[in-house]
């Protein structure tokens, strides 16, 4: 059909056609960016040209919000939160700021009339892969909540040109190939050529004395880099508020060498422009090599350094008093990667701007929070001396110092305890000497708040426990949240709409109000109309799946999902320890009685994390054997889905039924993706790891599959000495799963294939899958008897969206305001259009 751009009805009088909201409107809009900025006509315009007029002209209309929203925040001086990531995992831009601008609908309708398929359209989109899970997406889960709730706030990152890997799978192994999301262009991004700063890297420093008889240092550096700012505005839900993302591309302050290139050196010619645009080219270089530890404290470095000067830069257009900076700003740092921030504006206050050091540290220290995410202590980020050296002296000259001071006064609190303020320093001098990044964090932050109940405590008793006895009143818990206008609303919008005809709408920014579901988990009417939405989307991934990996499942089987980063701590292994032991039970005994199963697997792993890579390689060795065997009948499939990404995990959750959070008690620091199973009706079978201890609080533990040790006996246990082979010789079912593996069967006959694994987890197995496969094993036996009974298992489902408000997003963002950033709303004015 061919596009129809005739207007069927005619633009509200005083509507603005670059931005108003009704149909005609929006549909004009479209229209006129399809021929003005795409330079496109209707008979050669593409999808991907109707998708760049419509981005267009939802962007407009954000933009109008922005302008106001900017305009009102200088004028009242607005106190503002500054969220520094080194990851911001966004997802598709378009269906979310439809919903958020309340135009969806009237959005589709416009597409329609212009002959076009608004779900097609949004096929079109890139997905901005500038983050690796996790900790990515719960900045941009931040990031809706804050403009939502109208938080004067601006999120400040990376703009890598080429962002986490996409993922396919070859021969049943995980291979990266480019993420080139830009190759298109960026609709949603605003360049800002002219919000740009200098940043000195390397060389070396100079001391002297000033006029006053000041001692002063100056850096002389022996590369400068231009940061270049490029701006995401960030909307609320149903609010005037537009915030923003300020990312930062590294650009070469001369492009182009002319006497190189006259003298006849064409390289040496572009090199400064090469090797400076190298530090924002790629999401988390390889860091084995020392090139690649280099390359990523760079972009650290210029990506706080220039989100620091940014907001001096903003702060002195009204106020040249720096004494005052923590008053208009709280900077929040999203794990250790910002750390460096707490030096950089040292350097800043009593280098540039003349601050006496006592007053400085008071500033910084008033400025800085620290949100820590792991519990293992060799994820904690440190760099070894020699190398912070060689980019950073001046950083490492205030190190030093901010050591020294702090060292005399933990000497004062714990007289010689040396063991102790060895832990404490901020360098390791054991061995090879580093600067321990969290450690800074700790020292340079007035706030250190976990992400979980459980992991707060872990860290007061374990990693951070030395600071806890120092400073116990810095330590808070802030339990992740997740936004249900993504991963419910745009995501799930057959649940969504059952929820909002049955309790109304106001659950979308208050998501407490689930509660008023419990009633209907008792009506038979509701439970009918809830699992026809479940199998609705159980169809839509089905259909995903078979396109994507050619394997046909069946929806009404026991969708059993595990979708997350590839890891050995998250255990995908027992998974398919799991699987395996029912297709042993099969092939015994093919005409046993067995709930039928789709184990669906997703997630990356990192390029150079073999052991995880060769996890991925089983998973798809056991579905090619199990697909395919006829005594298995379709009653159990496996498929690993590829190139797990938020695009792909807002088909995921909707379809789930039951939830694989399976990771060892004590390793997880929260898990985001629990909630997001649990907010879209999947049942959750898991340890009392991470925030599944708080949902299974929230949910009750009789709609919950609680399996495994506790944090508390995985602690007892290798304390004792732990063998797993010890497990493995008292339990048939595991030992004859781990001698399947290693016969060859999942392997073309291959003994040597998965050697490897077999090895280490009856050698060594550091995450106690043996340990807690049995109790995993008889926890699946009773899902598969409590699925058979749908009405029970839907009862069950509801109750769990019902309970689930406390991990909204919303609610961990205003803990945060409350607890520990000191900051209010600041209400947008309609501007009556």
């Amino acid at each position: 059909m061919a596009p129809n751009h005739e207007n069927s009805t005619p633009v509200k009088e005083k509507e603005r056609i670059r931005t108003g909201l009704s149909v005609p409107a929006i549909k004009q809009s479209i229209v006129d960016n399809l021929a003005y900025i795409q330079g496109r006509f209707t008979p050669i315009a593409t999808k991907r040209d109707y998708y760049m007029a419509l981005a267009y002209t939802v962007r407009d209309r954000m933009l109008d919000l922005w302008t106001r929203t900017a305009k009102t925040y200088f004028q009242k001086a607005s106190r503002t939160v500054c969220y520094l990531s080194a990851e911001f995992l966004l997802g598709p831009h378009l269906g979310n700021n439809l919903n958020n601008l309340g135009i969806y609908e009237n959005v589709r309708k416009a597409v329609e009339e212009l002959g076009m398929n608004l779900d097609e359209l949004m096929e079109q989109e890139e997905e901005p892969g500038l983050g690796n899970g996790g900790l990515g997406r719960l900045a941009a889960c931040y990031l809706d909540s804050l403009a939502t709730l109208e938080i004067p706030s601006i999120g400040y990152g990376i703009r890598y040109e080429f962002g986490i890997f996409d993922q396919e799978i070859r021969d049943g192994w995980q291979v990266e190939v480019t993420d080139k999301w830009l190759r298109y262009g960026n609709p949603w991004e605003i360049a800002r050529p002219e919000v740009a700063f200098d940043v000195k890297l390397g060389g070396h420093t100079e001391g002297s004395m000033d006029a006053q008889g000041r001692y002063r240092v100056k850096w002389i550096p022996n590369q400068v880099v231009k940061s270049v700012a490029y701006d995401t505005p960030i909307i609320g839900y149903r609010t005037q508020t537009a915030n923003f993302l300020r990312l930062w591309k590294a650009e070469a302050i001369e492009s182009f060498d002319f006497h190189a290139f006259n003298v006849g050196d064409y390289y040496g010619a572009v090199h400064e422009k090469m090797s400076s645009e190298n530090i924002t080219k790629v999401l988390y270089p390889n860091d084995e090599p020392a090139s690649g530890k280099l390359l990523r404290l760079q972009q650290q470095y210029l990506f706080v350094s220039s989100s620091l000067q940014d907001m001096i830069r903003i702060y002195r257009q009204r106020e040249k008093d720096l004494s005052r900076f923590h008053e208009k700003y709280v900077v929040q740092l999203n794990d250790t990667h910002p750390a460096i921030g707490i030096a950089e504006l040292m350097r800043l206050l009593v280098d540039e701007y003349d601050l006496e050091w006592e007053k400085a540290w008071e500033v910084t220290r008033k400025t800085f929070c620290y949100t820590n995410h792991t519990l293992m202590p060799e994820a904690l980020e440190k760099w070894s001396l020699p190398l912070f050296a060689s980019l950073l002296p001046r950083h490492l000259e205030i190190i030093y110092e901010i050591n020294r001071r702090f060292l005399e006064e933990v000497r004062v609190r714990f007289p010689e305890d040396e063991g102790r303020m060895s832990r404490l320093s901020l360098i390791d001098e054991n061995g090879e000497r580093y600067v321990r990044m969290a450690n800074l964090a700790c020292v340079g932050s007035h706030s250190i708040n976990g992400v979980a109940k459980l992991h707060t405590e872990l860290l007061k008793k374990d990693v951070l426990r030395d600071f806890c006895e120092l400073w116990p009143e810095k330590f808070n818990n802030k339990t992740n949240g997740v936004t249900p206008r993504r991963f419910m609303l745009l995501s799930n919008p057959q649940l969504a709409g059952l929820i909002s005809k049955s309790i109304g709408e106001s659950w979308i920014k208050n998501l407490d109000c689930l509660r008023e579901l419990e009633l209907y988990a008792r009506d038979s009417a509701f439970r009918t109309e809830w699992q026809k939405v479940k199998r609705d989307n159980k169809i839509r991934l089905a259909m995903l799946i078979s396109q994507r990996t050619g394997v046909s499942v069946d929806p009404d089987s026991l969708f059993d999902i595990q979708a997350k980063r590839i890891h050995e701590y998250k255990r995908q292994h027992l998974k398919i320890l799991h699987v395996i032991t029912l297709y042993n039970r099969l092939r015994e005994d093919p005409e046993m009685e067995l709930t039928p199963r789709t184990v669906i697997f997703g997630g990356k792993a990192a390029p150079g994390y073999y052991m995880a890579k060769l996890i991925i390689k089983l998973i798809n060795s056991v579905a090619e054997v199990v697909n395919n065997d006829p005594l298995v009948n379709n009653r159990l499939k496996v498929v690993f889905l590829p190139d797990y990404n938020v695009k792909n995990a807002q088909r995921v959750f909707p379809a789930a039924d039951l939830s694989e959070q399976i990771s060892t008690a004590g390793k997880e620091a929260s898990g985001t993706g629990n909630m997001k199973f649990a907010m879209n009706g999947a049942l959750t079978i898991g340890t009392l790891d991470g925030a599944n201890v708080e949902i299974r609080e929230e949910v009750g533990p009789e709609n919950f599959f609680l399996f495994g040790l506790t944090a508390e006996e995985v602690y007892q246990l290798k304390s004792q000495g732990y063998h797993s082979w010890e497990y493995i010789d008292s339990d048939a079912d595991l030992r004859e799963a781990l001698q399947v593996i290693g016969s060859g069967i999942f392997s073309g006959g291959d003994p040597n294939l998965f050697r490897p694994l077999v090895d280490n987890l009856t050698y060594h197995d550091d995450f106690l899958l043996c340990a807690d496969y049995r109790s995993y094993v008889d926890c699946q036996d009773r899902v598969a008897r409590i699925y058979q009974d749908q009405d029970r298992w839907t009862r069950m489902a509801i109750l769990n969206v019902a309970r689930m408000g406390k991990f909204s997003s919303d609610r961990a963002i205003l803990e945060y305001c409350m607890d520990i950033w000191n900051i209010d709303p600041v209400r947008i004015e309609n501007n009556g259009e």
